[in-house]
C-alpha cells in the first residue's frame, strides 16, 4: 500500500470507530464523508450526527496519540468543515431547526477515542 492509500484506510477505520462510538451513545448518523463540491469553496464533513435536538458536524482525526489527534485540526480544516455544514443544512432545512455544534473525535492508534463535544465554533 502507498502512504496515501494507508492514510485513507486509517482514516476510514477511524471514522468507523467514531460512528460506532456515537451510535453506542445514542446518536443517529445522518451522513458520512459529506462533500459540497470541489474547488476552493468546497466543504467536507466526516460525520453528521443527531441526538435529540442536537445536530453535530464531527471531524475525526486518527493519529498515534490522542494529543496528536487533538492538535491535528487546522484553521483551514475548520473553514472547510463549516462550509460543508452550511451546504448540508441548506440541503436538509428541517434539520436546521436544532442546536448545531462542531465536535472532534480523536482516535489514537491504541486506546479509546476521545469525543470533544462543541470543540469549536465557526464564524458563520
Amino acid at each position: 500500500m502507498t502512504d496515501g492509500a494507508e492514510n485513507n484506510a486509517k482514516g476510514r477505520r477511524a471514522e468507523n470507530i467514531a460512528a460506532l462510538s456515537l451510535r453506542f451513545l445514542g446518536w443517529q448518523i445522518l451522513a458520512r464523508r459529506f462533500t459540497s463540491g470541489r474547488g476552493s469553496g468546497a466543504g467536507e464533513v466526516d460525520l453528521v450526527a443527531r441526538k435529540g435536538s442536537t445536530l453535530a458536524f464531527v471531524e475525526v482525526k486518527a493519529r498515534p496519540t490522542r494529543e496528536d489527534a487533538l492538535a491535528a485540526l487546522s484553521e483551514a480544516q475548520k473553514v472547510r468543515i463549516a462550509r460543508g455544514a452550511e451546504a448540508w443544512m441548506a440541503k436538509h432545512p428541517a434539520k436546521g431547526q436544532t442546536f448545531v455544534r462542531f465536535d472532534l473525535i480523536a482516535v489514537p492508534d491504541s486506546g479509546r477515542p476521545l469525543h470533544l463535544a462543541d470543540a469549536w465554533r465557526p464564524d458563520f
